[in-house]
């Protein structure tokens, strides 16, 4: 793809998820109906391209991303491509920006960012998004070192803490998809709902 192809020359990591992953979560947000989105974390803005693919014409896409650099390949990429109108790049820290957005407003969250925010950013989740929503959270295999006890590694250990989090969360209901390093997939529910077991 040519947005990977520029964004490896730009110097980006090339840690973007993958093209069965990213195919997945369209499906998923078309099956929802999902009309707005929030994204943390945008990197090149590859996820963020393909999710605004499944939301239609009237759809709206927010996408969060603490590099200038980052953000201004996004930004750019963004507006080549064929959902440039849905999208808009806010550069900050999630955890800055995510206060900003309106209580149960969102349809879908995706968090691919800092993974030691992500406790911080399941709160915010929890606030925006309207009940039935979706939240995806990319790396939940932990960089493959989820069962590795002798792995110190800060990510890996707030990736642990927050998969302990959402799996006893009251307020979602989801299951740990086997897609690129592991893909949470939850619902946020409604009053009166409870989870499966």
């Amino acid at each position: 793809m040519e947005l990977k192809a520029a964004a490896q020359a730009a110097g980006i990591p090339a840690i973007w998820i993958a093209h069965e992953q990213a195919r997945f979560m369209e499906v998923l947000l078309r099956a929802a109906g999902a009309e707005t989105v929030v994204e943390v974390g945008t990197l090149a803005g590859y996820s963020a391209i393909c999710m605004a693919r499944a939301l239609g014409p009237a759809g709206r896409l927010v996408t969060m991303e603490v590099s200038a650099k980052h953000a201004a390949f996004a930004e750019e990429w963004i507006g080549r491509s064929d959902v440039a109108d849905r999208i808009e790049v806010r550069q900050g820290r999630g955890v800055d920006l995510l206060p900003q957005v309106e209580a149960s407003s969102v349809d879908a969250v995706f968090l691919d960012a800092d993974k030691p925010s992500y406790g911080a950013y399941l709160e915010e989740v929890r606030r925006i998004l309207r009940p039935g929503g979706l939240l995806l959270v990319d790396n939940a295999f932990a960089f493959g070192h989820l069962l590795d006890a002798d792995c110190e590694d800060p990510s890996v250990l707030a990736l642990r803490d927050f998969n302990d989090a959402l799996a006893s969360d009251r307020d979602f209901d989801g299951v740990m998809v086997p897609l690129g390093d592991g893909l949470w997939v939850a619902r946020r529910l409604g009053e009166g709902e409870s989870a499966s077991d």
